[in-house]
Parts: C-alpha cells; sequence; structure tokens
C-alpha cells in the first residue's frame, strides 16, 4: 500500500474542507450542475481522445498502482538473486523447482529455468510481459492527464454557462446571486480535480513506469546470468549498474 498517494488524498480533503467549514455552510459549495459539466464534461472527453480497450486496460492498471507500493527494492531484488546464484552453482538448476521468490516476475522466471526452458524463449516471454505491464501503465498516465487537461477546462465551460445565465437574466436581481455561485463552483470543482487528482496521479504513475521498468529489467537480466549458471560473484557485479553510485559501494562492501 503506497501511504503517501492516501495520505495526499486525505490531507487534500481536510484542508479543502477545513477552508470551507471556516467560512460558514459548507453545503454552499455543492452544485449538481458544477458536478455534471466538470465530472461528466472530463469522462467524456477522455473517452473522444482513448479507445475504450485502453481505458479498461489502463485505468484500473494506473488505480492499482497509484495505491500500492513495490515489495521489493533494486537493491533487495540483487542479493536474493545472488543467493539464486549461489544456490544454482551448488545444485544446479533443478534445485530452483523449490526455490521461493519474494517478486512474482523473478519467480515465473527462475520457474522457466527449473522448467529447462530456452534461453531466448525465457527472455522474449519475460520481456513482453515487462513491456506490456508498461504500456498499460503509460495508458493509466495519459488517461489520469487528460482528465487533469480536461477538468479545468470544462469548469470555465460551467462557469461561461452560469454568466450567461446570470446575465440573461439580469431584469430578476434575486437570480444573480445562484446564477454566480454556480458559474464560480464549476471553476473550483475543475481545480480541485487538475490539482489533487488528475495531475498528480498521472506524475505518480510516471514514477511507477520507471521503478516497474528498471525493477523488471534488472530481474530480466538476473534470470538470464541464472540460466547460464554463471558465478554468484559476477551476477551481483553485472546488477550492481541498476543502482545508484551510493548504493552501488554499499552493496559491494556487503557481499
Amino acid at each position: 500500500m503506497d501511504f503517501a498517494t492516501i495520505l495526499g488524498f486525505v490531507a487534500a480533503i481536510v484542508i479543502v474542507g477545513a477552508l470551507m467549514v471556516m467560512g460558514g455552510d459548507p453545503s454552499i459549495f455543492l452544485d449538481s450542475h458544477s458536478a455534471i459539466v466538470v465530472f461528466g464534461g472530463a469522462a467524456a472527453a477522455t473517452m473522444i481522445r482513448f479507445p475504450l480497450h485502453a481505458i479498461k486496460e489502463g485505468l484500473p492498471v494506473g488505480l492499482k498502482y497509484c495505491f500500492s507500493m513495490r515489495k521489493i527494492s533494486a537493491r533487495s531484488l540483487i542479493g536474493e538473486i545472488g543467493q539464486l546464484a549461489d544456490l544454482v552453482r551448488k545444485q544446479g538448476p533443478l534445485a530452483l523447482e523449490t526455490a521461493a521468490a519474494s517478486d512474482p516476475f523473478l519467480a515465473k522466471g527462475i520457474r522457466y529455468i527449473a522448467d529447462g526452458y530456452d534461453a531466448q524463449f525465457i527472455r522474449e516471454t519475460m520481456e513482453l510481459d515487462r513491456d506490456l505491464l508498461l504500456m498499460r501503465l503509460s495508458e493509466g498516465e495519459k488517461i489520469f492527464r487528460s482528465v487533469g487537461d480536461c477538468a479545468p477546462a470544462f469548469g470555465m465551460v460551467g462557469t461561461l454557462i452560469g454568466m450567461v445565465q446570470m446575465f440573461a437574466n439580469m431584469q430578476d436581481p434575486s437570480t444573480l446571486g445562484p446564477y454566480m455561485a454556480i458559474a464560480l463552483t464549476a471553476t473550483l470543482y475543475g481545480a480541485l480535480m487538475q490539482n489533487f487528482m488528475g495531475i498528480p496521479m498521472a506524475d505518480k504513475l510516471h514514477l511507477k513506469f520507471a521503478e516497474e521498468e528498471l525493477n523488471q529489467s534488472l530481474i530480466i537480466d538476473g534470470v538470464m546470468q541464472l540460466r547460464e549458471q554463471k558465478s554468484p560473484s559476477l551476477v551481483r557485479e553485472m546488477l550492481l549498474a541498476y543502482l545508484p553510485e551510493k548504493h552501488r559501494h554499499e552493496l559491494a562492501e556487503a557481499a
């Protein structure tokens, strides 16, 4: 669970809610017309921008990775793959049949080795799995960024609609306040949707994309080294390239 995402949403709700309560009756910020134009308009524009299958695949994956955190780091993966290399060197590839892996992608790779699959098949299959996951993450990022881009624009549309209604009813002063409130509420909804959902979640998915690309590429290279039965020290040395310089020295000293 990525608690940073949850804490961010909670903090946003508390801050905005507190400001609404401090200004009087918070129910004045609830308006169905503004919600329809902003949320409905952003959803409609996103469906126009993307095919339906991309939304059905990218949106759930995007939501999952926004609120989830990788259980194991690149540094831990290198240590785990090094231990598997020790096991293969001492007992052979068949020893991987009973080996447990903390990462599902790594577990799939060592299962391929234990089953005796060809090296080319292992690399191509694992690279395909990685690329498909990255494609879905990229689609999720684009969808949330689209929502963030569209929300303020539809907030402005709602504002313009409210102003047109206000100016069309200038003869009745009692309607000016409600129409102006509708106009401003639409802008508020659009700004909140952009800055507390669309853009932040798209940026979070961008970081998750880079993290998954690095970790899964590391696993693929590690699995291929295990398949070739390379020495544990050589495997660790090769995989250290995936770490920042500071962490390379620390892990090398620990090894």
